[in-house]
């Protein structure tokens, strides 16, 4: 077997789960909920009625429990797409910072200076 891969010949990255079809398709109804909060109607709707607006998705009872806790990382192993999710965090007053200190387990001070350690980056413009 090649290293990074599991048996299953699917990539393995330590401490994470890549998106694939698989996870794609677990998470197809949280995915669809967040991704309708580009319309501040569907947000307000959410904020007005959770319980109805994740039914209305035919969430998952993974999926529900893990927004009714808050829980990113839950979100993530129920099929959630960071990029849909951080449409949810929004809401629920997180930015993308925040879902990075949540997935790395680190507080949002060390998350950040995590950031800053890596120092710049070099911009390249084609020639």
């Amino acid at each position: 077997m090649n290293a990074g891969y599991a048996e299953s010949g699917k990539r393995q990255i330590f401490g994470t789960e890549p998106f694939d079809g698989d996870l794609a398709m677990r998470g197809y109804a949280l995915n669809a909920m967040c991704y309708s909060f580009n319309a501040k109607d569907n947000r307000d709707a959410f904020a007005a009625d959770e319980e109805g607006y994740m039914a209305r998705f035919g969430l998952t009872n993974e999926q529900k429990a893990a927004v009714r806790n808050r829980d990113v990382l839950a979100m993530l192993d129920a099929g959630g797409n960071v990029y849909y999710l951080a449409k949810l965090a929004g809401i629920l007053g997180l930015n993308v910072q925040d879902l990075g200190a949540l997935q790395t387990g680190m507080t949002l001070d060390a998350f950040k200076a995590a950031l800053l350690s890596h120092g710049e980056t070099t911009r390249r413009a084609a020639a």
